[in-house]
């Protein structure tokens, strides 16, 4: 028989606890709680509320099973116990079932080709360059080929509202005696500095001005046609891809949703050119961008590591011939080891789901990896986001690396580019904040055996992705890998809101992510891996492998540098995306569904 003496401060009489059996009703007891008391401990503990009681008081007393002998000055800890956990917040507290993401979101709306302005079309909208709109005049052949007497109401209106052609521009007007009511320019810029998102650019302004006028159907096109056939199809899938990004409302939370009045685009096209493949393509990559947009922007009461998984299982679904998903959970993790991950994810009550979707495509030879950080939600922990300028209210998006990892994998799939194994892994969770939650000062160790020294709990997003990382290499397989991430403020005061970093040693893989880039417009800026920042910067520990952080400066450098050392084969090509700024803009409408195209495209190029 052990004996255990415990003084405690009365801090309240006849308290009220509530709990809760296993499978029963709550319970309320009244507890007592006394000063300078003693308790003896057995196999099986009593706890006695009769002292210093009147007697007319109601007795009670608590047994507890003691299933490890405690030392003369030990603690009872509670934070080994498995804790009984009554429920979990899977959607809205509201009882809404909302919708985490849609792999079809664009309802009815058909786009389709077109050789010419079809009847019934309610507005035209053409793409001119400076040069072009610089040379436009009240006769002009080409628009006056569109409707006699349009080429004057073109001029006039480019002349009142001084258009130029530049880049991002745009001028609209109502006309009348003409067989549409409404007609558009879009600004291309230079003819020889067309950036690649522009074709896109001119679909979303076409469909996103139709929708706000109220038109059913619209027409856009090029003001010169003359490209090769391959050139022009390229354009006009990105056009298509557009007019369905342009057209979209995210309305799920709003309860007076109604469907836009949009429901017919009409690409112009070159005579005889059928562009149907390539709207397709351009809806694919739509939906891949509009799925990022959507899991971005909605509440951590809704995205929660569940649905991330939800949604995992239904691209699997959808496209089960070359698709298959695998949903690790906490049990598995822990049984390889994950306690990096694990660790982040332990004072949640939402249960962690690392998920791992595959995509094999025909003739697969090559194996990639995209790892996506998933915190569906980062109060910070401990070391809390307080205060003005924390955010802590959009950390919703701190699952914008997972978002664009499986937008991505969307478009994959239904795009299926061949040569290429492709696996898309999110080790998701939340960072909360409990008396089973990571603590300052902690030591983790992750799957590879590495020690990690916590010295700031919301550096959290490295830690969940440096087991993901090691799974991508030694699991899965992958021979290259980029893990994309909202990581580091530090990369936001580095590059601003519109610009993401890319961190990586390999020169070639560099070079394929900025060829991606440029094909989606998406901006990216190759940063340093300034080796000698590990040991300046602070990331060495005295009683681990390694600190989670450093010093302030080059705060987005170290980062990177830390999960370096979770790749651990020399031949393993690895890049890290940092794209904490760009992944929402407010001038844009929020989520932007940024990195899931340029992704796809360096995923798709693997099989070349």
């Amino acid at each position: 028989m052990l004996r255990f003496a415990s003084r405690v401060t009365a801090v309240a009489l006849n308290a009220s606890v509530t709990t809760r059996a296993a499978h029963g009703a709550p319970a309320t007891a009244r507890v007592l709680v006394l000063p300078s008391t003693t308790a003896t401990f057995n196999r099986h503990l009593t706890f006695s509320s009769s002292a210093m009681m009147p007697p007319s008081a109601p007795r009670a007393s608590v047994s507890v099973p003691v299933s490890r002998a405690i030392g003369p000055r030990a603690r009872p800890s509670i934070r080994h116990r498995t804790p009984v956990r009554s429920s979990t917040r899977t959607f809205a507290a509201s009882g809404g079932d909302y919708v985490p993401g849609q792999l079809q979101p664009f309802g009815d709306l058909s786009v389709v080709g077109a050789e010419a302005v079809p009847d019934g079309c309610q507005m035209l909208v053409l793409s001119v360059c400076e040069a072009d709109a610089e040379k436009l005049s009240a006769d002009d052949e080409v628009l006056e080929g569109y409707a006699p007497g349009l080429a004057a109401v073109v001029k006039d209106m480019c002349d009142e509202q001084e258009f130029k052609g530049a880049a991002g521009s745009s001028v609209f007007t109502r006309v009348s005696g003409l067989p549409f009511k409404h007609v558009g320019l879009v600004g291309l810029g230079k003819a020889d500095a067309i950036a690649g998102d522009a074709w896109m650019a001119l679909g979303k302004e076409a469909t996103a001005a139709a929708t706000k006028s109220k038109c059913t159907a619209v027409a856009v096109g090029k003001y010169w046609m003359g490209d090769e056939e391959a050139a022009f199809r390229g354009k006009a899938e990105g056009i298509a891809a557009g007019a369905f990004l342009g057209s979209f409302d995210d309305s799920r939370f709003k309860s007076d949703a109604k469907p836009g009045p949009l429901k017919t685009v009409h690409v112009l096209t070159q005579p005889g050119v059928d562009i149907a493949p390539e709207i397709i393509t351009g809806k694919a990559k739509a939906s891949g961008v509009a799925l990022t947009k959507q899991l971005v922007a909605a509440p951590p009461n809704v995205v929660t590591p569940a649905a991330l998984a939800r949604i995992a299982n239904e691209i699997a679904a959808q496209f089960p011939k070359t698709c298959s998903v695998k949903i690790l959970e906490k049990e598995e993790c822990e049984a390889m080891g994950m306690g990096s991950y694990l660790g982040v994810a332990e004072a949640s009550d939402e249960p962690p789901k690392f998920i791992h979707l595959t995509y094999k495509g025909e003739g697969a030879k090559k194996t990639v990896a995209v790892v996506g950080k998933g915190l569906t939600f980062d109060s910070g922990g401990y070391n809390i986001k307080a205060g003005a300028g924390s955010m802590i209210e959009m950390m919703k998006f701190d699952m914008g690396g997972a978002g664009a990892t499986l937008g991505a994998a969307r478009i994959i799939a239904e795009t299926a580019p061949a040569g290429v194994e492709a696996h898309f892994i999110v080790a998701s969770c939340e960072n909360m904040i409990g008396s089973r939650g990571l603590r300052p000062g902690d030591i983790l160790t992750a799957s590879n055996g590495k020690t990690i020294e916590v010295n700031n709990t919301d550096a959290e997003g490295r830690l969940t992705l440096a087991d993901a990382l090691v799974y991508a290499e030694k699991t899965a397989g992958a021979t290259s890998i980029v893990d994309v991430a909202t990581l580091t403020g530090a990369c936001i005061v580095g590059l601003g809101p519109e610009v993401a970093g890319v961190f990586t040693p390999d020169d070639e893989l560099a070079a394929e992510l900025e060829a991606s880039a440029k094909e989606t417009g998406e901006l990216f800026w190759r940063m340093p891996m300034q080796e000698t920042y590990w040991k300046s910067c602070g990331m060495t520990s005295e009683y681990a492998d390694m600190k989670n952080t450093g010093s302030r400066g080059g705060g987005a450098i170290t980062a990177a540098l830390f999960l370096k050392r979770f790749i651990e084969k020399d031949a393993t090509k690895w890049g890290h995306l940092d794209i904490a700024g760009p992944v929402w803009d407010d001038k844009k409408g929020g989520a932007t569904g940024f990195a899931a195209q340029t992704l796809a495209a360096w995923v798709a190029k693997q099989g070349e």
